[in-house]
């Protein structure tokens, strides 16, 4: 097994090269002077079974094309399977028609990936799971509930908690956490979105006074949707708000929204690494998920069972 690494998320890679206890494979992923990508593969890779861990984050296209060119490579050096490892799979909203003459990306993405040459997909909650039919290769869609449930547990064990889900398309997810949580009570935040990038919350379906409520969702982007959500159950009677979500993109001034907002903390893990450190003091934590994509791909490398990793 080798694991080979794009520019997107180093800090996340060389985490879960720390947790399997196998070495980065030695490579050059550079541009040339008009910024395109080249890649040169320092290691004999003919044989390997390589996993390529790429978050396709902001630079979206970038690191996009930094993932099709690094499949493409091995495809060429011989690799015998090659995984595409790809934490956030961007226009992974772009995943239906929404209007006429409109795209859908996310096939299109799918596409790519495996004419690329990839034998394998894994990623980490994708924004809807029916993004997985897009593929014509066997997908693994990992969930960062398990991780987010026993944070959750450690910090607020013994408080009054209840599970908000920020609107009605996250109450599958929602009511998951809401299990890991002991059964937690679960809430709705219905909420009509007037334009694109801006939300407004209408109505609170249950009843959240006096709970600790933990909104949960796949992404952060703006932010609006979550700060919106916090100071609408906090005018409902929730006793504090905290927000756990897989993915944060935090576009814009989305760390400022969120630090002036009712949220008391928001958590995300670290599937996108912005290319620096979070400010100390502020309301935005990490939790990393180097382990449970380390243990999927030991998993998928020795051919046995990914999904009893959420059993």
């Amino acid at each position: 097994m080798k694991l080979l690494a794009g520019n997107s998320n180093l800090p996340l890679a060389r985490a879960i090269a720390d947790y399997l206890e196998t070495p980065l494979t030695q490579a050059s992923v550079r541009r040339f002077a008009d910024e395109e990508v080249f890649v040169e593969i320092n290691e004999n890779v003919r044989g390997e079974d390589v996993f390529v861990i790429q978050s396709t984050s902001y630079p979206t296209n970038d690191n996009l094309m930094e993932l099709l060119i690094c499949t493409d490579a091995l495809r060429r050096a011989s690799a015998k399977r090659i995984t595409a490892v790809v934490p956030y799979f961007g226009y992974a909203r772009q995943d239906r028609k929404p209007g006429p003459r409109t795209p859908i990306s996310a096939k299109l993405v799918a596409n790519l990936i495996t004419v690329a040459g990839a034998n394998r997909v894994l990623s980490m909650d994708l924004h809807a799971g029916q993004i997985q039919g897009f593929f014509d290769i066997p997908t693994d869609n990992l969930w960062a509930a398990p991780v987010m449930a026993a944070d959750i547990q450690a910090r607020y064990r013994g408080r009054n908690l209840m599970v908000v889900s920020p609107d009605v398309g996250g109450v599958v997810r929602a009511r998951s956490l809401a299990k890991r949580l002991d059964n937690a009570p679960l809430a709705i935040v219905d909420k009509r979105r007037e334009r694109a990038g801006e939300s407004e919350v209408m109505n609170i379906i249950g009843d959240v006074e006096g709970h600790c409520c933990i909104l949960i969702d796949d992404i952060v982007d703006s932010g609006g949707t979550l700060c919106n959500a916090a100071a609408a159950l906090k005018q409902q009677g929730a006793e504090e708000v905290f927000a756990y979500c897989s993915h944060g993109v935090l576009s814009g001034g989305a760390a400022a929204r969120v630090g002036a907002s009712e949220l008391s903390e928001l958590v995300v893990s670290d599937t996108i690494w912005s290319g620096e450190a979070d400010a100390k003091g502020g309301k935005i934590r990490r939790l990393t998920i180097a382990p449970l994509i380390g243990e999927a791909i030991k998993r998928i490398a020795d051919e046995s069972s990914v999904s009893s990793l959420f059993d």
